[in-house]
């Protein structure tokens, strides 16, 4: 039974302006009816007007994300830039280093050739994990670096949002102009945050796993943003005995980005910190990191090529919030109570 969240805490509650802008046009029955609804603002996705109005929002979001970041972790952040989230429990499925992996890529891209910036992008990670987690250790070393290199940090900032939890949720989920849903195709049993962004008019960057599937069905796939191997192709790899190393050599963009890592370049000189990660990599891969990797690269250029057209890109953004509705937690709860539970509502006082 596919999950959902309540749009009465993850978009009334969160996101005020939005709930105010859509109140306005739709009236306000989408706060408990949000399936039958929302889909009321599909047309206004091709109005001028309602795009400003939506591109305000947004910018007011972000701002408000912005604010948080400063304070929290001093880093000033451009909130003209594309917002790159990545937040949930640090873990090797949800694959956030293939996120860092595209970061390292994009990095000696831009020391290269500063031209390739295309839009400014911020790149926004959260989430628990365990003390000595190097995929944690990863994110944070290299956004040191990218974040205090004099050039390419005027395009790219990169920041761990320390202490994620529902209430800075709040200012997170509405803020994201891009939602990161990258775990391994068959890894995910549903999830719920890619819901919140999409609900909040965020794009989704993902693979055919878990609700992914279901929201890029109801989204349509031009509005989503797919990469990777499906659930069959990766047991397939596996089965016909899937070599990593073999996908570092024969990928040069790929092969400097691991073996820049495995230098100590991220780490102060520490040639044995981050090595363990590496060998993992190329030993094991068992979530298909390197199977991915031109994909998602591939991937997040049209991301860049989208963004560049802010019209396009909020039609896109008001059609995700738009046709999101059956991820309301009143469905899914309903569904339980239909086919799982086989209960039905009491009507009080005999009404």
């Amino acid at each position: 039974m596919t999950n959902g969240v309540t749009p009465r805490r993850w978009i009334a509650l969160s996101n005020p302006k939005l709930s105010a802008l859509i109140t306005r046009h739709i009236g306000d029955r989408w706060i408990a009816n949000l399936e039958d609804e929302l889909q009321h603002l599909e047309p206004l996705a091709f109005d001028v007007d309602f795009q400003r109005d939506w591109q305000t929002v947004k910018a007011d979001n972000k701002r408000t994300l912005a604010d948080l970041i400063k304070e929290r972790t001093a880093i000033i952040v451009d909130p003209h830039s594309l917002f790159d989230i990545q937040v949930k429990r640090i873990h090797e499925y949800k694959r956030q280093h293939l996120n860092v992996l595209y970061l390292v890529t994009l990095y000696n891209k831009l020391r290269r050739d500063y031209g390739a910036a295309g839009p400014p992008r911020t790149v926004i990670f959260g989430g628990k994990a365990a003390p000595g987690y190097r995929t944690a250790k990863l994110i944070n070393a290299v956004a040191s670096t990218i974040n205090h290199d004099p050039v390419v940090s005027q395009v790219l900032k990169v920041v761990f949002l320390p202490d994620f939890n529902v209430k800075s949720g709040h200012r997170v989920y509405p803020a994201a102009d891009l939602s990161e849903q990258i775990s391994t195709a068959g890894k995910e049993a549903s999830g719920t945050g890619n819901m919140k962004f999409a609900m909040n008019g965020a794009l989704t960057i993902g693979t055919l796993d878990a609700a992914n599937v279901e929201i890029r069905d109801a989204v349509g796939p031009e509005n989503f943003f797919l990469f990777g191997l499906t659930a069959d192709e990766v047991e397939q790899r596996k089965a016909e005995g899937y070599t990593p190393r073999s996908v570092y050599l024969s990928n040069p963009e790929l092969r400097e980005t691991i073996d820049l890592i495995g230098s100590g370049f991220f780490s102060s000189g520490d040639h044995g910190l981050f090595q363990p990660l590496v060998e993992s990599l190329l030993t094991r891969d068992d979530y298909m990191l390197l199977a991915d990797y031109q994909s998602y690269v591939d991937c997040q250029q049209r991301v860049r090529d989208a963004y560049a057209d802010p019209n396009n890109w909020t039609r896109m953004s008001i059609l995700n919030s738009a046709r999101v509705g059956r991820f309301s937690s009143d469905r899914s709860i309903r569904e339980y109570c239909r086919d799982i539970w086989k209960v039905r509502p009491i009507a009080p006082d005999g009404r």
